[in-house]
């Protein structure tokens, strides 16, 4: 009898070791190989500025109500309110003890699209890498080079202030497993180079899902109500429908739409208000042949 529970005991031991192996496979931290960031040459800074401007970098890393140059200095900080904590910004300018500045190429591309720190750790998805994850690795060089010519700031933004079970790093390797893609949300199968081009910027550095399509309660995103809007995930107020279903801009045109991002002003004369103010504002540094392919794109997404 004691042989046979030693074998059955032994037996539990071996499936829980290889479940506890498989999950680990599952979850760990994936970081590109090193060779991904290689041979990349010099980057295009300007290319690299325009990413910075879709992206929305200073929307979140300046200091709350910077203005002009000043939107330029990412000393992070600001809070992040969320229904899992608060998380707070990051330093990402090129100091090289508070900010990024003695990061490689390599550690800022695998932060930015997988999701993992330089030091090898899931970083939280309050970080949109899982838009960013559409950068190619020219798109990550040519910001990461941009980037680095902006002021350096000493300032150290404060720790996350996260409860538990929030605060476990690990448990964001189950939450990557089961919402981590950097595959198209939507499919536009007949789509031409200019609704793939709004895609690509709305889709990724523009990360405009983040804000506009609603979550489940462990904060992925709901694939078919893609854009349908829903609450501020920061917990204040609604965000609107940005599909053609929308009671808000589904009647606009797409030069209504493009102009809206330009200049701050709706069709009907209305102004942007909001969170939105800073993303506009951001939008409008992009040339008129990137928003007229975020209007087209937009205009193409189904309709909720």
């Amino acid at each position: 009898m004691a042989s046979i529970l030693s074998k059955i005991l032994a037996a539990g031991v071996v499936v829980i070791a290889a479940g506890a192996a498989t999950a680990w496979a599952l979850t760990k931290p994936d970081p590109y190989p090193d060779s991904h960031w290689a041979g990349l040459g010099a980057p295009d800074l300007a290319k690299g500025e325009q990413l910075f401007w879709a992206g929305g970098c200073a929307g979140c890393h300046a200091a709350t109500g910077a203005t002009g140059d000043a939107l330029k200095v990412l000393s992070g900080g600001r809070p992040l309110p969320s229904p899992f904590g608060t998380f707070h910004i990051p330093n990402i300018s090129p100091d090289p003890k508070a900010g990024i500045g003695d990061w490689t190429l390599a550690q800022f591309g695998n932060a930015t699209t997988r999701g993992v720190g330089p030091d090898g750790k899931h970083l939280f998805p309050s970080f949109p890498y899982g838009s960013y994850s559409r950068l190619s690795a020219k798109d990550v060089n040519d910001l990461f080079g941009y980037l680095k010519t902006l002021p350096a700031s000493t300032n150290v933004a404060p720790p996350h202030e996260l409860p538990f079970p929030f605060n476990i790093r690990l448990a964001v390797g189950g939450w990557k497993f089961l919402y981590f893609s950097d595959q198209p949300r939507v499919q536009l199968a007949s789509a031409d180079d200019k609704v793939r081009r709004g895609q690509f910027l709305v889709e990724g550095p523009g990360h405009c899902g983040e804000c506009h399509t609603p979550r489940d309660a462990t904060g992925g995103f709901l694939p078919d109500r893609w854009l349908a809007g829903g609450p501020n995930p920061e917990g204040k107020g609604t965000i609107p429908n940005i599909t053609p279903g929308s009671k808000d801009i589904g009647s606009w045109s797409e030069s209504d739409i493009a102009g809206y991002l330009e200049t701050g002003f709706t069709p009907d004369f209305d102004t942007v208000g909001g969170s939105m103010v800073e993303v506009q504002q951001n939008l409008a540094h992009l040339p008129k042949s990137d928003l007229e392919a975020i209007a087209a794109y937009l205009k193409t997404v189904p309709s909720r």
